[in-house]
């Protein structure tokens, strides 16, 4: 049944077998997405836009009509037409970052100012709780079950090796994948499986989310209009260009802007390994955790080899073992050890032999996983503008066939690109602050970067910078008649720290790079990050109402 017809019977239906209001509804928006589905579902080629999507732009309609009741409800008087735009900003700090973001969420639902948000955008650390969350369509109302999971058990060892044995016979799989893998299932306690772009059309019950990234080779060299990237569950592309593929086409091959070979959309354990993906920072290696990441390098590859050579003798004498099993001398493959591979010699013709089926393909797995930690290569994305011509796109660009995306935290840790001007046109930010060491890098980052794109971006006060060892657990910067007001919230402050001394050694115990929290870490963070936002509950209820305020001077 399709078009008008499936339109007229459906209703019919829901009034025969007495449906709820809710049920109505869910229908109502089944119509109202049934138009714009249908247009993106032809849509193959790169778009160029400075404003939202039609997707995206359907989305805020809705939220917007939650948030109006959520603010009624909080006695905040706003009119239809004076629904703020808020967004909700997470900052990356691997596992730290995290948790306390689930913290920080479940307080705001608990506080009744989770509605309040239109948009929730993070970077590293903070997308690892935002895709767990985003499994459920309806997670903001429901806060305390989805905290509840993170002191659940690992994932069985059977269903990481399930995916992990699919994904290593890709050819382009890469420590991309292995990070997703070891964040989904070892940090976030799940196997995130489904595909963003499965969210386009949901309800708007819960703020729009924005997840990004950054390109590698114009975060070293490039012009600063190629760096940023975000991705939606409507559409992905460079922010500052403007140029965008629909979500499910990111990672196809593209040539002059048209698609000429469709390939299947990464799942989000995918995706997490880029978005979390510090480590394929060369720059970032060398300037933060050099060190750390040489002695960690230099003891795998040395494992590499040992194991490289305990293969080699425990290939062979398996292989003397079937051959005696079997009774043939035929279609064993034998194994060449060489200075930096692992080659097997193979007869086509024993395709069903139990060697072929299980005891190879095992060691050859082994030997892809090794060698890709050997050399540290990360994954790249085909490039979806490969050849395309556009003025607003840098050369270079159009020459390179793959894209580098990695996480967006090495150029900023807190996803500020993505919000300002007018494309959103945000009314207030609320940026909570989960990073280690110095409290205001990000800020001052950010508004370095805003002035080399001309983007507005509020004043911040030298004074405030004096305090960045021991910073206060509230902030505000306020904003111009273009530049949004940014609320400031660092997880360790003066409230919960003696000292500054007492703020580094949080940080030096919750750091970035380190084994999984145990579930009393995991509570104490969760605690600290609820404490902060229900200590400044009113002081956001404050800036909301100057929200309103700034919204209705617009509407003018």
């Amino acid at each position: 049944m399709e078009g008008d017809e499936a339109a007229s019977e459906v209703p019919v239906y829901y009034v025969q077998h007495g449906c709820a209001d809710d049920d109505f509804r869910t229908f109502n928006h089944l119509l109202a997405v049934q138009g714009l589905k249908s247009r993106y579902r032809d849509q193959r080629a790169v778009h160029y836009t400075h404003g939202l999507c039609d997707g995206e732009k359907w989305y805020v309609g809705e939220r917007k009509k939650i948030i109006l009741e959520s603010l009624n409800n909080l006695g905040i008087e706003c009119a239809e037409d004076s629904v703020p735009h808020i967004a909700l900003l997470g900052s990356g700090g691997g596992t730290r970052a995290a948790v306390s973001l689930m913290g920080s969420l479940y307080q705001l639902e608990k506080d009744g100012l989770l509605n309040s948000v239109l948009y929730l955008g993070g970077v590293s650390g903070s997308t690892w709780s935002m895709s767990y969350l985003y499994q459920d369509e309806k997670w903001s109302v429901k806060m305390e079950e989805a905290k509840s999971k993170l002191m659940d058990s690992d994932i069985c060892l059977t269903e990481k090796m399930h995916w992990l044995r699919k994904r290593v016979k890709d050819e382009d799989f890469s420590l991309t994948d292995l990070w997703g893998l070891l964040t989904c299932s070892r940090f976030m306690k799940q196997m995130d499986q489904r595909h963003l772009s499965k969210e386009a059309w949901r309800e708007a019950t819960n703020p729009y989310p924005i997840y990004c990234a950054i390109e590698k080779h114009f975060f070293r060299d490039g012009p600063p209009e190629g760096k940023w990237f975000e991705i939606t569950p409507h559409e992905a592309g460079f922010t500052e260009l403007g140029l965008f593929v629909k979500t499910s086409h990111l990672g196809s091959k593209f040539e002059s802007g048209e698609v000429v070979e469709k390939t299947s959309e990464m799942d989000m354990i995918h995706l997490q390994g880029i978005l979390g993906s510090a480590l394929a920072s060369e720059r970032k290696i060398k300037e933060t955790i050099f060190d750390y990441v040489k002695k960690a390098v230099d003891k795998a590859q040395k494992f590499c080899i040992g194991v490289n050579n305990a293969i080699y003798g425990y290939f062979n004498a398996t292989r003397t073992f079937f051959k005696r099993l079997i009774g043939a001398d035929d279609g064993v493959p034998v194994i060449h050890m060489e200075c930096h591979s692992l080659s097997l010699d193979e007869d086509e013709s024993q395709t069903e032999d139990l060697w072929e089926g299980y005891v190879k393909k095992f060691f050859v797995g082994i030997k892809k996983i090794l060698f890709l930690i050997m050399y540290w290569e990360w994954g790249t994305t085909n490039n979806f503008l490969y050849k395309y011509q556009h003025s607003n796109m840098p050369d270079e660009l159009t020459s390179m066939e793959d894209i580098n995306l990695m996480d967006a935290g090495i150029l900023m840790n807190l996803p500020y690109p993505s919000f300002w001007g007018e494309k959103r046109d945000i009314d207030l930010i609320i940026s909570l602050e989960y990073s280690a060491g110095d409290m205001f890098e990000t800020l001052i980052e950010a508004k370095k970067h805003a002035e080399e794109l001309k983007k507005p971006f509020p004043e911040i006060d030298d004074k405030v910078l004096e305090e960045k060892e021991w910073p206060k657990d509230f902030y505000v910067f306020e904003g111009t008649e273009k530049a949004p007001t940014i609320v400031y919230m660092p997880l360790f402050n003066r409230n919960n720290s003696k000292d500054a001394d007492e703020v580094e050694a949080k940080m030096n115990k919750f750091k970035t790079f380190r084994r999984p929290f145990s579930r009393e870490e995991i509570k104490d963070l969760l605690g600290l990050a609820e404490e902060n936002i229900k200590r400044n509950k009113e002081n956001i209820m404050e800036e909301i109402k100057k929200a309103v305020t700034r919204r209705e001077n617009k509407q003018k």
